[in-house]
């Protein structure tokens, strides 16, 4: 197992003893979708995540500190789902995602 699948593992297990059930490996073992438009990559040491346009960062040796940033953000965007969500829905998903976050 390389140090980013042991890094994003550790996120995941973090990320869903916070209640955050969804997030998923999108199959290169350094990436973990959580929501639409919400991913986090673990890269040089960093957990680097990224929601739309806005990227921030977190200490790879903290995915603990990491997943409780993540996770209040995902249950923020969850709550006031933002206008460019829709958008990027219906790009990725198709016309028929109506509402459906």
């Amino acid at each position: 197992m390389s140090e980013a699948d042991a890094a994003t593992e550790k996120l995941r297990a973090e990320l869903h003893g916070l209640g955050v059930t969804t997030a998923y490996d999108v199959g290169d073992g350094e990436t973990l979708s959580v929501w639409i438009g919400l991913v986090v990559r673990y890269r040089d040491g960093f957990y680097r995540w990224q929601e739309g346009a806005v990227k921030r960062r977190h200490l790879g040796t903290d995915p603990d500190g990491c997943a409780m940033r993540v996770a209040r953000r995902f249950k923020e965007l969850q709550a006031d789902i933002p206008l460019w969500w829709n958008d990027l829905a219906r790009e990725l998903r198709g016309d028929r995602v109506q509402s459906y976050p």
